[in-house]
C-alpha cells in the first residue's frame, strides 16, 4: 500500500535514493525535476523545510517539499517516478503539500500532466520562468566595451560578500526569492563545487560595485561540446538603470563562458520581466522551456 512519509530531515541512506528519482525524472521529461534552492535543501533539517516521501511499500516512487512551510509564503515542488506515474502518487503529494500549508507549487517544464494535476486541484496559473538558450561562439570571448565610467573585475571572496548581498537586495527588491538571499545563502552557493570567482563578475563605478554578472558551470567530464554554461544571475543597482549596462553586462558574462570553450549558453528570466527578455532576444537568445508557478486560489 501507497504511504507518503512527512519528514523534517532526511538521513543520508535516502539522500542517494532521492536524486536518483530527480534523475529519472528529469531523463524522462527533459527537464530538471527541482530547482537549485530545493536540491540544496535536502538532507540535514532546516527551517521551514518539509519533505515528503510517497513510497509504494518499500519503493520510493515520489518526492515532494515544501520551503518557508506554515508562512504564506509556503511553496513546493514535486516529483513522481516516471514509472509510477498516473496512480494517484502526483495528487496525494500535491494533497500532503497542501496540508503544510502551500501556497503555490512550481511544475518545470510546463508538462500536461502537471497542467492536469493543477487543473484538477483548483490551482491557478500565476508565473511564468522561461529558459532561454543561445550557441556560444569565438565570437563570445571578446569582452564588450562598458559604458564609459564604469570597469569590471572579478568577485572576491571576503571582500565582496557583504557589498554584494546588499546590491543584490536592491536590484531584486520585488523578487520573492532572489531578492532575500542572505549573506549564509551566498556562502552556502560559494561553498557549491560549480562556484567560481573568476566567473562572477562585478561592474563598478566611482569604485562602488553597482552591477554583477554571475555565470555558472555545473562539474562535468571536459568542456566544450555538449556543455552548458549558465547566465546564472544579472543585477543592475536600480540607481544605474537606462544607463546602458544591460547588453553589455550580460556580454561580460557571456565572454566568460566562450573562453571557456561552452557550446551554449542558457539563462531563467520571468515571464513579466519584458525589458530582461527583449535583452536576452536581441542578444539571440530564444525560449527553450518553461516552467510555471501554481497558486492556490484567494
Amino acid at each position: 500500500m501507497a504511504a507518503t512519509e512527512r519528514l523534517d530531515a532526511v538521513d543520508d541512506a535516502t539522500v542517494p535514493a532521492v536524486r536518483a528519482l530527480w534523475g529519472r525524472a528529469e531523463e524522462a521529461d527533459g527537464v530538471g525535476a527541482v530547482s537549485e534552492a530545493f536540491r540544496m535543501a535536502l538532507g540535514a533539517a532546516r527551517p521551514g523545510v518539509v519533505h515528503l516521501l510517497r513510497r509504494d511499500g518499500e519503493r520510493l516512487v515520489g518526492y515532494g517539499q515544501v520551503a518557508e512551510a506554515g508562512s504564506p509564503d509556503a511553496v513546493a515542488e514535486l516529483v513522481v517516478d516516471p514509472a509510477a506515474r498516473r496512480r494517484g502518487h502526483g495528487r496525494a503529494l500535491l494533497d500532503a503539500a497542501l496540508a503544510e500549508g502551500t501556497r503555490s507549487v512550481w511544475a518545470h517544464g510546463d508538462l500536461d500532466a502537471a497542467r492536469a494535476l493543477a487543473v484538477a486541484a483548483g490551482l491557478d496559473r500565476r508565473r511564468e520562468l522561461y529558459r532561454m538558450t543561445r550557441p556560444l561562439t569565438s565570437a563570445d570571448a571578446v569582452d564588450p566595451v562598458l559604458p564609459e565610467g564604469y570597469s569590471a573585475r572579478s568577485f572576491e571572496p571576503g571582500r565582496d560578500d557583504e557589498d554584494w548581498v546588499a546590491l543584490n537586495a536592491a536590484a531584486f527588491a520585488s523578487h520573492p526569492e532572489q531578492g532575500r538571499l542572505t549573506l549564509a545563502d551566498l556562502h552556502e552557493r560559494m561553498a557549491q563545487p560549480w562556484f567560481d570567482a573568476s566567473g562572477f563578475v562585478l561592474v563598478e563605478r566611482a569604485g562602488r560595485v553597482v552591477a554583477f554578472h554571475w555565470t555558472k558551470v555545473e562539474p562535468g567530464p571536459g568542456e566544450g561540446p555538449g556543455r552548458v554554461g549558465e547566465v546564472y544571475v544579472v543585477g543592475v543597482d536600480p540607481a544605474e538603470q537606462g544607463r546602458g549596462l544591460g547588453g553589455p553586462l550580460t556580454a561580460l558574462g557571456l565572454a566568460h563562458l566562450a573562453r571557456r570553450g561552452l557550446a551554449e549558453g542558457e539563462l531563467y528570466v520571468a515571464g513579466d520581466n519584458t525589458a530582461a527578455r527583449r535583452t536576452y532576444a536581441r542578444l539571440g537568445f530564444v525560449d527553450a522551456a518553461v516552467d510555471v508557478q501554481y497558486a492556490v486560489r484567494g
